[in-house]
């Protein structure tokens, strides 16, 4: 039996538009930053926090009582030593890739993780407020 093709116009149709640059021409990994992964990121942005929430809670991190500074390097150490949650963050933005995005994102898996995992933590540090207030919920 043949795999199912996966519904890649309405994958698009659910992502928001997000302001980028035009197109290189060449398939570059900072067209596919800006073409598919921050638009992906946005589009799972309440996901995002929740799971980030949850591993706050599940691993006893004090995020609550830190200090500023120290919920930036708190949120910053688990989404970069935690290897389950990189995983996880990294399953969120790839599941709603379309076939082609995934036909190049598998060429080029190492360096598109490194730049989603930038990303993801970027956004996750904006909301902390939003983290703190999920992960003590």
């Amino acid at each position: 039996m043949p795999p199912q093709s996966r519904p890649d116009t309405t994958l698009l149709a659910l992502r928001p538009v997000v302001d980028t640059a035009p197109a290189s021409g060449d398939a570059t990994s900072g067209d596919f930053l800006h073409h598919t992964l921050r638009p992906v990121l946005k589009l799972q942005n309440e996901l995002l926090l929740a799971v980030v929430a949850d591993f706050v809670r599940d691993h006893h991190v004090p995020l609550a009582t830190a200090s500023a500074v120290d919920q930036q390097r708190l949120l910053t150490e688990l989404l970069t030593r935690n290897v389950k949650l990189r995983y996880t963050v990294i399953g969120l933005v790839s599941g709603l890739f379309t076939s082609a995005e995934l036909e190049f994102y598998r060429q080029h898996r190492a360096e598109l993780n490194r730049r989603l995992l930038e990303l993801a933590v970027r956004r996750v540090q904006d909301q902390v407020a939003a983290v703190v207030k999920l992960s003590v919920a």
